[in-house]
């Protein structure tokens, strides 16, 4: 399938899932089923893009099962979240901000459809990859993989540890990662990206797959990763979180610094 319309297909399909995703959270009054959606939906894309796409079988095996592994672990670990907490701080902010708007939110479901089909350009590029056997490239495109994926899981599970003690409420988290990161789990989801970019070496599309890094990065960075959710932590833990901003990197792992006041 020539690979805009396969795009196209992703983001029908992912239109038409985050209507019946929209209808189901705004019964519920939790928006927070949007990003366990986005989630499951890039492993769908994974599985869609590898099985209608028209490169080698290896490159499209490795991007089906980077691709929905990935996605599937961050679906239930979201899932899990969602179901067994109140909604989350940032669209309750934003609820209030819409004064609980159906036809803004389902704008707001509308645009991460879009998103899951920008991000399925990686995996086209990868899975449009003419060679079939293995080489030095898939060997690092599974190195990357592996670390980013494995330390996005330690991440989501420390801070799981640090939410479930009581004693913890209103403290930030600075176990393990999060001493060294305050957004660990969202540097690994950045990295899981250049696992595509390595698959591609060879493709006739591989310019497409830094789409993911890229515009990752300016997502974390400039629009619903880092500053919405600072500012979200801003409100709920205050000083005790102002003081964790000026200690430890924004994103990438890093010795944190002290202060004495």
């Amino acid at each position: 399938m020539n690979h805009w319309l396969l795009a196209l297909l992703v983001l029908v399909v992912s239109s038409v899932a985050m209507t019946a995703m929209w209808a189901f959270s705004m019964r519920v009054k939790n928006v927070g089923y949007v990003d366990v959606a986005w989630a499951g939906l890039m492993a769908v894309a994974a599985l869609l893009v590898a099985v209608l796409s028209t490169g080698a079988t290896l490159p499209r095996a490795l991007t089906a099962l980077a691709g929905a592994i990935w996605g599937a672990r961050l679906c239930v670990h979201l899932l899990h979240r969602v179901m067994h907490e109140a909604e989350d701080g940032r669209y309750q902010a934003l609820r209030a901000e819409w004064n609980g708007s159906p036809a803004k939110f389902f704008a707001f479901f509308q645009a991460q459809a879009l998103v899951v089909a920008l991000f399925s350009l990686p995996f086209i590029a990868a899975a449009s990859q003419p060679e079939g056997v293995v080489s030095g490239w898939m060997i690092a495109a599974a190195a990357v993989w592996l670390l980013s994926v494995g330390g996005e899981a330690l991440a989501d599970a420390q801070l799981a540890e640090h939410r479930a003690d009581p004693s913890n409420q209103g403290k930030t988290c600075r176990k393990g990662l999060w001493g060294w990161s305050r957004h660990p789990n969202y540097f690994f989801e950045w990295l899981h990206w250049f696992t595509y970019v390595l698959l591609a070496v060879g493709s006739p599309l591989w310019w497409l797959a830094w789409v993911g890094p890229v515009v990752m990065l300016a997502f974390l960075y400039r629009v619903s990763g880092i500053p919405w959710t600072e500012k979200q932590a801003l409100r709920s833990r205050g000083d005790d979180y102002a003081r964790y901003q000026r200690e430890v990197s924004p994103l990438i792992p890093w010795p944190p610094r002290r202060t004495h006041d």
